[in-house]
């Protein structure tokens, strides 16, 4: 039994579409414990990013893998922007006014 690859609309098999891809090392962010002042990275899998109303309500947190603190920092946009695009987890927040 053989098998025949899989071909695109366009004529292109799924096996070349992906030929010149290679494999992508997560992104990681460096990031600092106010409590115990431990340095360290974290994968985008370990923030979270709350996006409010104004820049009191936009905050990002994280457990400290050192200590064990829930940690909630400010983050404004330049932060969001990298936060976002490093595939961290949002929650846009919504007013209840």
């Amino acid at each position: 039994m053989t098998e025949s690859p899989v071909t695109t609309a366009g004529g292109m098999t799924v096996a070349s579409a992906f030929a010149g891809m290679r494999r992508v090392a997560p992104v990681m962010f460096k990031a600092g414990c106010p409590d115990c002042r431990g340095r360290f990275e974290l994968a985008a899998s370990a923030l979270r990013l709350a996006i409010g109303a104004s820049s009191r309500t936009t905050f990002y947190s994280f457990t400290c893998p050192d200590c064990g603190v829930a940690v909630r920092k400010p983050a404004g946009e330049r932060i969001v922007e990298l936060l976002t695009g490093g595939g961290v987890r949002t929650l846009r927040l919504h007013s209840t006014v």
